[in-house]
């Protein structure tokens, strides 16, 4: 068996740069010597945040609140966010020398826009810190021993007092995120919920009208309807128009409740208002009163782009030369309902593959909120994307990853302590 360490950390992605920083920083700052080893399987660590942002790193957004999270109790979640917020991220990364910049969207991205001087930071936050990062060194195996756990991977075995475990979840698996860390914590007594992508984009049934719109773009209103037709969840945001079916923020932010609302009713389904704001009486009116002018021109002039309207009112039956004078009362009614309450025939979603996160994971009620320390396995602390926890696009999980990660990093080196 190789040299031990004080704590070990099970992967090197954000959150688990993370608490490799701030288990030495805290460590060192007790006078304590510093024995902590971020171990991951990647040759190059990192993927995820180089990516992200299209390259740029979405580093985390101006305003955070629970509301912008799935999975655990907002209560639970909005517990770990408190103890290490924007303002602190902000701070963080400018001690590193990377200055955040607010775009109007709310997003906090580096002012370089490259996301490349984030990775850098962080990894020489954790060279300063007296951490290290081994890799390429997949763990296999981890268990629980009398001093601590022993961790079997490619290179042998090493013991740890304390592990941290910050494997992620499957989403981008050519990152290196395969799941494995599900079985590590499994293995060590917890629960992981059901899991699946989110943020992601989603296929739609073949010969949709949609389909033959691919690289449109425009502002929509996805909604979650349950069998029942009860209004679940909506989100209004920029929709992009693909070769398979739907992306851009609107759809990957409602993907995963889509996803969860057809596991928990088959009946549930999405739908779209292509004039996000417009009410049935005012698009009604507008309709009445078109006169000559024809339907695809009186959508143009609503803001539908000339192709989406033309296919919008071939695919009710309207003829795109006739007049709006004689639409029919039942042809008016279908473009109605064509534009502000669209049926999506989603058939399923483009996988981990190109989803930006893993909804489902270990519950935040089998750890401790002030230490990330599990409930069920002293010793072991969980922190990013393995817990039951997803948030919106636009930074949350990042700030999720930082947060998680400094209060599991403290929480190990103060443990016992």
């Amino acid at each position: 068996m190789q040299p031990g360490t004080d704590i070990a950390i099970i992967g090197a992605g954000a959150a688990g740069l993370m608490a490799s920083v701030w288990a030495a920083r805290t460590l060192r700052a007790s006078g304590l010597p510093v024995h902590v080893a971020a171990y991951d399987g990647a040759a190059r660590i990192g993927a995820k945040i180089l990516v992200a942002g299209g390259g740029r790193c979405n580093v985390t957004h101006d305003i955070v609140t629970e509301a912008a999270y799935a999975g655990s109790s907002r209560h639970a979640v909005r517990n770990v966010l408190g103890r290490f917020g924007v303002a602190d991220t902000v701070r963080f990364f400018a001690e590193l020398g990377v200055e955040l910049k607010r775009e109007e969207t709310g997003k906090l991205f580096p002012v370089t826009d490259d996301a490349r001087s984030v990775l850098s930071a962080l990894r020489s936050a954790v060279d300063d810190s007296g951490a290290s990062v081994v890799h390429p060194w997949r763990v296999r195996t981890l268990r629980r021993t009398d001093t601590g756990f022993e961790i079997e991977g490619e290179a042998g075995r090493i013991a740890a007092k304390r592990v941290i475990v910050a494997t992620g979840g499957k989403s981008l698996p050519r990152s290196g995120s395969d799941g494995a860390g599900y079985d590590f914590v499994k293995g060590l007594g917890h629960r992981v919920t059901e899991t699946f992508p989110a943020l992601v984009p989603l296929v739609l049934k073949t010969g949709h009208w949609s389909l033959t719109l691919p690289g449109l773009t425009l502002p929509a209103t996805m909604e979650v309807r349950s069998g029942t037709g009860k209004r679940l969840v909506s989100f209004t945001d920029s929709t992009l128009f693909t070769h398979f079916g739907l992306s851009g923020p609107a759809v990957l932010d409602v993907s995963r409740y889509y996803s969860a609302a057809r596991r928990a009713d088959e009946g549930a389904g999405l739908f779209a208002s292509w004039l996000p704001g417009t009410t049935r009486e005012e698009l009604d009116l507008t309709l009445q009163s078109l006169g000559k002018t024809s339907p695809p021109r009186a959508l143009q002039e609503l803001g539908i782009p000339e192709r989406m309207a033309r296919a919008l009112c071939t695919a009710v039956g309207i003829v795109n030369t006739e007049s709006g004078a004689a639409l029919t009362r039942e042809a008016r009614r279908s473009l109605v309902d064509a534009l502000l309450a669209s049926p999506l025939p989603v058939v399923g979603d483009r996988g981990y593959t190109y989803a930006e996160v893993t909804a489902g994971g270990v519950p935040l009620d089998e750890v401790r909120l002030d230490t990330m320390e599990s409930r069920l396995c002293p010793g072991l602390h969980l922190c990013g994307e393995i817990l039951d926890v997803d948030g919106r696009i636009g930074g949350y999980n990042f700030q999720w990853a930082w947060a998680s990660g400094f209060v599991a990093g403290r929480g190990a080196a103060t443990a016992g302590n």
